[in-house]
């Protein structure tokens, strides 16, 4: 009898990848729509898949003292969502925690 299911699972193959693998492979496009009157919604699409996009939301909540969600939507698929204009905050905030290199942001918006 031997046990062959202990080799198709490697919890260390993050690190084996190095520091220099890269995640995000595309584009983030980061949108601001207006609602009514002085108020702004900013969509951030384009993030990996493989990240939980609810902790990134709770995370941006926090540190910008803003409310925020996570929708799916029919052509982009899952979106974030942050009340208020908060793209240079969302541009500094992924580049500082290593989502996303500057060069893969796209700011869109007046």
């Amino acid at each position: 009898m031997s046990i062959q299911n202990l080799n198709t699972f490697d919890p260390f193959a993050d690190a084996i990848k190095g520091a220099d693998y890269d995640v995000q492979d595309g584009l983030v496009h980061i949108r601001i729509q207006q609602r009514n009157g002085r108020k702004t919604l900013t969509t951030v699409q384009g993030l990996s898949a493989e990240y939980d996009l609810k902790k990134i939301v709770r995370a941006c909540k926090k540190e910008f003292a803003c409310n925020g969600t996570v929708i799916e939507h029919p052509e982009y698929g899952e979106v974030l969502q942050l009340q208020g204009d908060q793209r240079e905050n969302i541009c500094q905030w992924l580049t500082k925690s290593g989502l996303a290199k500057p060069d893969q942001l796209k700011v869109h918006g007046f």
